[in-house]
């Protein structure tokens, strides 16, 4: 039997950066990441049928900001707002950070931090669970990802980035990559 893993809070350090940090070059480096991913995995959006032209409102507890993804296939959209302006959505995803990338890392089941009431769900239950079940079948890694995102210097950018992500998953005890074998708990 596995035992229940504490989940860990985005350090209020990094919290409280994000509080002053503009949200523009946070929204540009997501809009190049959902361009990245329909590109890179483009069953990732496709597979979600009707359900692409849904907002989801990505909502991190432990942070000053939410994500709004519409991951329409052709041009999907993912921006950071500050909370008091996340405005119209049809599904919202909250938790924790570091159980929202743990998610998509494959570090821990949803259904557990469902029930768990680490994860808390609104709206659309339909639609998240379209997006979990495409989000699970892609294995996306996010360190992965970002390197992608230095286009013909990915091979170069790749190192880097992966440290820089286990660099600061030690720091901040979020899962900012996929590891080889995890099993969700």
């Amino acid at each position: 039997m596995s035992e229940a893993r504490i989940i860990p809070g985005f350090p209020a350090v990094g919290a409280a950066a994000l509080r002053l940090a503009p949200m523009a070059p946070l929204s540009l480096l997501g809009a190049r990441l959902a361009k990245n991913l329909g590109r890179r995995h483009p069953s990732l959006f496709t597979r979600l049928g009707d359900q692409a032209e849904k907002i989801f409102l990505i909502d991190p507890s432990d942070l000053p900001l939410v994500f709004r993804l519409a991951p329409r296939p052709v041009a999907p959209r993912l921006e950071a707002v500050r909370r008091d302006r996340a405005g119209r959505w049809d599904a919202r995803i909250a938790g924790p950070l570091a159980a929202l990338l743990g998610l998509v890392h494959g570090v821990y089941d949803g259904d557990a931090l469902f029930f768990s009431r680490d994860l808390v769900i609104e709206g659309d239950t339909e639609a998240v669970l379209a997006l979990r079940n495409a989000i699970d079948n892609e294995e996306i890694d996010l360190a992965a990802e970002a390197a992608a995102m230095f286009g013909p210097l990915e091979f170069v950018a790749a190192a880097p980035v992966r440290l820089l992500a286990a660099l600061g998953s030690e720091w901040s005890g979020v899962a900012l990559a996929r590891t080889p074998r995890q099993r969700p708990v």
